[in-house]
């Protein structure tokens, strides 16, 4: 048992074990042996040979991995895994001899190849990082390791890796190939071997890792000759000989799909054969063979003394479907046959290619005798894999893809790996990404890439119990990596190329590693654990809608006459003379739109409703000379009505939108606000809004968002200038009498450094906060004047004639006209971003403020790609503090887009969850009633209650609405199930039934629309037509006044929503 579970068994190592390894002698040594015990009596072995195969799961069943993931639960399994690896695990870096070593001519090497190779030509795609003005080509001296092999022993002394894996040259210890062997090879080696013990570090030896001798190339034609297989077994012997009294692991051949098809086939690497498919089969064919014979050598002759193992390092990719169908996960299947099964299938399984290797290849693909079937077949001690940047996306043969998509699912891959080739123990001995080739020390990509995949190997053996016991990382060091060159690094330690002495410095991938050893994995921190707590009684819960649906539709109830449905004969309403209902005042729920926001909000159990006014329709030419009385009258029937329900209006005068920047046309046309006379106007708007809403309105907010990356600095100055002004006007003129707050509302997304121990990367994180926030918070909440590090940052770049953008400065009189012009401090919070200095992706660079945007792909995404870091609220909010004191905080915004094609929002339950969670331990560490409010907000659909295309009552399908949580009632639940689970026109009834239960019981008057099985049978076909209205003539509708109705229509709603398990 490890850890709890049963260690699922290898191929080998346990004497007398079931499976293709029992011939296996020797245990790992770095594994308990098994226990001994007596001769078993025969029926019992019987029964273990019938049933093992049954409790070791068949070989095979890989193709069972796509649907298997597809059913895991949404977003639970794709969340970051806090946990450790199994006692024992193995860490360690890896490098190859032609990328490292150099020293190409010392010691008597010999020519590879590679060395032919990159002489002759530059490999495709490949470029010399500049200048390099003397640079020796390919691998001559590439991070000299020859020469430095005190240098690299410390880097792993200093990482506490286990183990490190490196490759001999086979032309450095056989120049020619053959005996001879070189003394100084010989020496060089052992010199290595002798440090790495002293080190207590565990060699992983590679015999071949793509370096030929080119000797043998040029008298045999390299691995398209049997011959090399015979030749090969004579150099690992010598290996074995010298070295493996030191060495436990053994690889004979690194990622032969490589070496065979682009080195024969396709000719794109050494030797640069271009022999197409048939010189590429036949060369698998030989490296098969000779990795067989290998390790059969080793097996019979040095296993009983040496007590190592040996293995093959297979490269592979992984796939996914187009689309979940059979025909396309059997594509999938064909691809990673083609790839990865066509050597490991005849190793760990049968001895023998994929058949569907052979069904489509036909003559192609050579064949093996019985006999060679029966010698290749359980040639492997464990399952040797390489995964990353080597293959994937760059030397897999389209082809090979079968016309479906390339994915870096490594977990998926290891789970595929163990169903497919009977639960093999996996040794993962290459892994990693890449960065550019300009980036030194600060990999913050390459560092979210190895936290990736190695989430994804502990999810594999904690989830999965797929048996992964060890880990390396690719590489040790920066070299020469093959095809392209010095294009690219993959190294934890920088080499500085162009130094004599190949200077060699750790990266921050160097300390993240180091770390991630020291601790064994990831594990649970208290800062990431949920606490228990509660939010004081008055706290505020609300629901933010960008701009609420103005409908100023009037409701039928105006409508004073009486219709009857001619079923028999026209078929349509027919208003009855002389007869009529009293007619009535107007009252604020004769807008049917609000009657059903209002129960909607209330059926939420919000305290709060955060809205934008719509500065354009209250003020169609910007200025006071046309008020739009209707509209106005519409937010004042709004604001009272959630008075009444006990509902608090927090209202926003502003928000910027995409149509001329939520402006009215006038005032967007003539400069918006860059033109001061905007300020004016705003200040003109504002007085207006205070006196027509002031008394049902005790929150407000000026600017709303303003996004301040499309801002320019004058507009910003102006904004500040317009949003002070309407404080100023408030506090003097209206807040004695109305006993409101007011102030500004900043988008505050949290920027965190991408390299956590850089320097660096800190300097950026602070000066893109100061840019985003304190741009416009300092002003206000500080100083009364810009932030220091925007001043000094402009000053620098205009200094050097890249820029010129000026800030402008605010007078005295401006100084303390905007500081102190707040409230409170109102935020919305989406995100984090993570952000490092060094350039990496030139799309995702912002030249202006020098910062990369860098992803950490670990982090759970929305569909739009919003990364869902609920921590970066909390470092938010205690960045406010130590900024601006103890102000009050507003969280007035926080949410995410979910997926629209789900009935579930889990992704948004996730999120309201732990962010709220956040915003409670953010609450736990400030003073009391520093964070008052906290409101869920869609990031982007943003319309909490907003108009359905297809009725004029207000209802916005689940997809773009519905909060569900702990802290909120089961309403959304069954507005998710009736809008995906009853029909459209089941829908528009259901919603018009909602509206009259919603209803208040004093008022009794209520339309009841008259399509469906309602009252009566409709004729055939329903003369209904649905329109964009469901109120939109009175000649649609029967009007009912009557408590006997009334109850109908609640029966109606009641029996609608339990016919199809909806909960209400």
């Amino acid at each position: 048992m490890i850890n709890g579970r049963a260690h699922p068994g290898g191929r080998g190592g346990d004497k007398g074990g079931c499976g293709a390894g029992a011939r296996r002698s020797h245990a790992s040594p770095l594994r308990p042996p098994s226990s001994m015990t007596p001769a078993a009596p025969l029926h019992l072995l019987l029964l273990c040979l019938l049933s093992c195969r049954r409790l070791r799961g068949e070989p095979g069943q890989g193709a069972g991995t796509w649907a298997r993931f597809a059913r895991l639960p949404y977003p639970e399994d794709e969340l970051f895994l806090y946990d450790t690896f199994p006692a024992g695990f193995l860490w360690g870096a890896g490098s190859a001899a032609y990328q490292a070593e150099g020293g190409w001519r010392q010691g008597g090497k010999g020519a590879s190849v590679w060395d032919t190779f990159a002489h002759r030509a530059a490999p495709a795609g490949a470029r010399q990082p500049q200048p390099l003005p003397s640079a020796p080509a390919g691998g001559d001296v590439a991070s000299d390791s020859y020469n430095n092999l005190f240098r690299d022993t410390e880097g792993l002394r200093r990482l506490g890796v286990s183990h490190y894996r490196f490759s001999l040259s086979w032309a450095r210890l056989l120049p020619n190939g053959t005996a001879p062997p070189s003394p100084a090879g010989l020496a060089h080696y052992g010199r290595l071997l002798a440090r790495l013990r002293q080190l207590g570090v565990e060699p992983v030896v590679t015999l071949y890792h793509w370096d030929l001798p080119q000797r043998l190339q040029d008298a045999y034609g390299g691995w398209a000759s049997r011959t090399l297989a015979e030749l090969f077994r004579d150099y690992a012997g010598l290996c074995f000989k010298h070295f493996g009294g030191q060495v436990r692991y053994w690889l004979t051949i690194d990622n032969p799909y490589v070496v065979a098809w682009h080195g024969y086939a396709t000719g794109r690497l050494p030797p640069g054969v271009k022999g197409g498919p048939p010189l590429g089969y036949r060369a698998a064919h030989n490296l098969l063979q000779a990795h067989a014979k290998v390790w059969h050598l080793y097996n019979d002759h040095f296993r009983p003394t040496q007590g190592g193992q040996v293995s093959i390092a297979l490269s592979s990719h992984w796939i996914k479907p187009q689309a979940m169908t059979e025909q396309d996960i059997q594509e999938c299947q064909k691809s990673l046959d083609f790839v990865l099964g066509w050597f490991a299938k005849p190793i760990f399984i049968d001895g023998d290619y994929p058949q569907s290797m052979k069904s489509n290849l036909s003559s192609l693909l050579p064949e093996f005798s019985d006999a060679e079937k029966k010698y290749i077949k359980g040639t492997a001690d464990f399952f040797a894999l390489s995964f990353g940047a080597t293959l994937s996306f760059q030397l897999l043969d389209s082809q090979m893809k079968f016309h479906q998509l390339e994915s870096l699912s490594l977990r998926q891959l290891l789970y595929w790996i163990s169903h497919e080739y009977n639960k093999p123990k996996i040794f993962i001995v290459e892994n990693s990404w890449f960065v550019s080739g300009s980036t030194k020390r600060d990999d913050a990509k390459y560092i979210y890439y190895l936290k990736k995949f190695i989430m994804e190997t502990l999810k594999a053996i904690r989830y999965d119990e797929v048996d992964v016991f060890g880990y390396t990382v690719w590489s040790l060091m920066d070299g020469f990596e093959w095809h392209r060159g010095y294009s690219i690094r993959r190294g934890l330690f920088y080499v500085d190329f162009q130094s004599h002495d190949k200077k060699f410095l750790p990266k921050s991938s160097a300390l993240f590693y180091q770390k991630l050893i020291e601790r064994n994995g990831f594990p649970p921190l208290p800062e990431n654990q949920p606490i228990d707590g509660k939010f004081p009684c008055d706290f505020a819960w609300g629901i933010v809608d960008n701009y609420v649906q103005v409908n100023t539709t009037p409701t039928q109830f105006l409508d004073t006459n009486v219709y009857v449905w001619d079923v028999h004969h026209t078929k349509k309403l027919i208003k009855v003379d002389g007869v009529a209902t009293p007619k009535r005042k107007h009252h604020c729920v004769d807008f049917a739109a609000i009657r059903l926001q209002i129960s909607l909000l209330q059926e939420m159990h919000v305290t709060h409703f955060h809205f934008s006014l719509k500065w354009s329709l209250i003020l169609p030419l910007g200025n006071l000379s046309q008020i739009n009385h209707t509209f106005l009258h519409y937010y004042q029937c709004f604001v009272s009505e959630l008075l009444r329900v006990n509902i608090t209006p927090v209202v926003a005068l502003w928000q910027p939108m995409a149509e001329n920047q939520g402006l009215p046309v006038v005032l967007a046309k003539y400069g918006a606000w860059e033109n001061p006379e905007t300020v004016q106007a705003f200040v003109e708007y504002a007085k207006l809004c205070f006196k027509s809403l002031g008394h049902h309105v005790k929150f407000w907010i000026t600017m709303n968002e303003p996004y301040v990356r499309n801002l320019t600095y004058s507009a910003g100055h102006n904004l500040l200038k317009a949003h002070a002004k309407a404080w100023h006007m408030y506090d003097k003129e209206f807040r004695r009498s109305q006993k409101g707050q007011i102030s500004i509302a900043l988008q505050a997304d949290w920027v965190e450094p991408a390299c956590p121990f850089s320097k660096n990367d800190q300097e950026v994180a602070d000066r893109v906060l100061e840019f985003d926030i304190g741009w416009l918070a300092e002003p206000i909440f500080g100083n009364g004047d810009y932030p220091h590090v925007m001043r000094e940052w402009l000053h620098q770049r205009n200094s050097i004639d890249l820029y010129n953008f000026h800030l402008p400065y605010f007078s005295e009189e401006e100084k303390k006209l905007i500081q102190g012009s707040f409230d409170f401090f109102a935020l919305s919070h989406y995100t984090t971003i993570l952000v490092d200095w060094e350039k990496e992706d030139a799309l995702k660079y912002d030249h202006y403020l020098q910062v990369q945007m860098i992803k950490d792909i670990t982090w759970l995404n929305s569909p739009s790609r919003a990364a869902v870091v609920p921590w970066g609220l909390r470092k938010m909010l205690k960045w406010v503090k130590s900024k601006y004191g103890d102000v009050p905080v507003y969280i007035t915004a926080n949410g995410i887009d979910d997926d629209q094609n789900m009935v579930q929002d889990k992704l948004r339950v996730y999120y309201i969850q732990n962010y709220i969670n956040e915003a409670l331990k953010g609450k736990e560490s400030m003073p009391q009633s520093t964070v008052p409010s906290f409101s869920p907000y869609t990031l982007f659909m943003g319309d909490v209650l907003s108009s359905h295309q297809f009725t004029s009552l207000p209802l916005r399908t689940i997809s773009d609405q519905c909060y569900i949580s702990d802290h909120l009632s089961s309403t959304s639940s069954w507005v998710a199930c009736l809008q995906f689970k009853i029909s459209m026109t089941k829908t528009k009834l259901l919603i018009l039934s909602l509206w009259l239960l919603t209803t208040p019981s004093s008022c009794l008057s209520f339309m009841l629309p008259t399509w469906g099985s309602l009252l009566i049978p409709p004729p055939s076909p329903c003369p209904f037509r649905p329109s964009p209205s469901l109120a939109t003539t009175s000649s649609q509708f029967i009007k009912i006044q009557s408590v006997l109705s009334f109850l109908l229509a609640k029966t109606l709603a009641h029996s609608l929503i339990s016919s199809h398990d909806c909960v209400m």
